[in-house]
């Protein structure tokens, strides 16, 4: 494998890259990191979740002059989501260098993007209908453009997207670096890469292969605000020995340890904003048994070497099939069965269907548990540990005990008890959980602008708990602050983080 410090990079990206926890390149990322910092044109072939963005992301990076104030590079991404992704991902590579970054789509009001445009940010990522509006209006000034990338060409083209790009392209310096990602490469993709790109160096990665035949793949049909209700009814009748509970995102996984916490549950979290001393105490409790329950965001659990998880729960389905491979990956390790979950809301459906043609195999529907399943669970599981200490355990000095107690009850009656003291019971404690709003829908929508274009935040904060991240424009150093600083993925505006408090229902 090869490690980011034998990559040749500046000292100010590698220590943007070791806080963001990555040590070692992704296949997309060792083989096109090398070839951008030589400045040459790429066309990669890869699927989302391979780590493209920060393979195109450090080459660009690494180019910026943080002295000069004109915006120097552009990124073209076929939705809002995507965007925000993107830019908060180029924030963070960019962090210790100074690099600002501006998103930009349609949606939300134009004037607050101009005025962030005059902060001068030096890259800019935005969706085809809103980048043409501020070209339009002059607002956007493209002519020191270095570095150019079509982020998801194939979903752009799908969109109907090509004479957007096409119209962007042409007001972009010839002279600069181009770089093209796409899944597919149908023709009229290759036709834009022939027009507008210089010898391009061609760099394919295959998806990962992925063995699933000793876990068992589940999914559950269930809202969003019925989703940690769920969860804490499947641990009860599951009563996994250890068990990983994937969040989307940082202040999602907060809020679920605490959660299981209050509730009764041994349960930590870790995720990017957690120091390396703190992710790895709580990993090596995890590996010891001191807790059962590890709450992770994808990039937290990456390269987790964990034996023994018998159950993984996917509180959010990944918005691509690679991370879901990924993170059941993490169970039904060195021969043993393992146990996967993934919590779908009626509008993710599609997405489930994506991560079935990936792995070649269908998920088992399963009907969420009742409270009064979920109680059986835990008495199920009181029984097998008295089994187990009739079993293994020397029980002669507790036979007087014994012999008493049965002198004035049944013998029924007797181990009912001893049942019911050893049965940890449903806990209903209210508890905390913020609504995330669904993933996109795969395609479709309004042309140009609209809900599905762009919109510039200006720094509205989702309120994560787990740190706030700088989504498309901050500058630590007084630069461009604006931007959007909502989660990744998700996408979501100040007013859909509302808390709610929910109660078993």
């Amino acid at each position: 494998m090869t490690k980011f410090a034998d990559l040749n990079l500046s000292a100010s990206t590698l220590k943007s890259i070791k806080r963001m926890g990555f040590e070692e390149a992704t296949p997309i990322q060792a083989s096109t990191i090398p070839v951008g910092l030589e400045g040459k044109d790429i066309i990669g072939q890869a699927q989302t979740g391979t780590g493209k963005t920060t393979a195109f992301g450090i080459p660009m990076i690494e180019k910026i002059d943080v002295k000069n104030p004109n915006v120097q590079a552009l990124i073209i991404a076929p939705t809002r989501e995507l965007a925000i992704q993107v830019s908060e991902e180029l924030y963070r590579i960019g962090a210790d260098k100074r690099a600002r970054v501006l998103s930009v789509y349609g949606g939300q009001d134009i004037q607050r993007q101009i005025r962030a445009m005059k902060k001068n940010p030096h890259i800019i990522v935005g969706t085809p209908g809103r980048l043409l509006d501020h070209i339009k209006r002059k607002t956007l000034n493209l002519e020191n453009v270095e570095t150019l990338v079509l982020d998801e060409a194939d979903e752009m083209l799908n969109m109907g997207f090509i004479e957007d790009i096409e119209s962007i392209l042409e007001t972009v310096p010839s002279t600069r670096q181009t770089l093209l990602f796409s899944a597919t490469m149908p023709d009229p993709i290759r036709r834009i890469a022939n027009r507008f790109m210089t010898e391009p160096e061609v760099i394919k990665v295959k998806s990962k292969e992925v063995t699933v035949s000793n876990i068992e793949q589940f999914y559950t049909k269930v809202s969003e605000k019925e989703k940690f209700d769920t969860l804490s009814r499947l641990i009860d009748v599951q009563s996994p020995e250890l068990a990983i509970v994937f969040g989307r995102t940082k202040r999602r996984v907060d809020e679920l340890a605490r959660a299981l916490s209050i509730r009764g549950y041994l349960a930590e979290g870790i995720h990017g904003d957690l120091s390396q001393a703190r992710r790895m105490t709580v990993l090596k409790k995890f590996k010891e048994g001191r807790i059962d329950i590890l709450i992770a965001t994808d990039v937290a659990a990456r390269g987790l070497d964990i034996s023994g998880v018998t159950h993984v729960y996917n509180f959010d389905i990944p918005q691509d099939p690679e991370s879901y491979v990924h993170r059941i990956g993490r169970t039904g390790r060195a021969g043993k069965k393992g146990m996967s979950i993934t919590f779908v809301t009626p509008r993710e459906m599609g997405y489930l269907k994506i991560v079935e043609q990936t792995t070649k195999k269908k998920m088992t529907a399963l009907k969420p548990p009742s409270l009064n399943e979920a109680l059986e669970g835990q008495q199920r599981m009181a029984l097998e540990k008295l089994v187990e200490a009739a079993k293994e355990s020397d029980l002669k000095e507790y036979y007087p005990l014994a012999e008493e107690f049965l002198g004035s009850h049944d013998s029924v009656q007797a181990v009912a008890a001893a049942i019911r003291v050893l049965t940890k019971e449903p806990d209903t404690t209210p508890v905390d959980i913020t609504e995330e709003r669904p993933l996109p829908s795969r395609g479709g929508g309004n042309r140009g602008g609209g809900n599905r274009g762009g919109g510039y935040k200006g720094g509205a904060r989702s309120g994560s708990r787990g740190g706030s991240s700088r989504s498309g424009g901050g500058n630590r150093g007084g630069g461009s602050r604006g931007g959007d600083r909502n989660r990744t993925g998700g996408g979501r505006p100040q007013s859909s983080s509302k808390r709610k408090s929910y109660n078993n229902s």
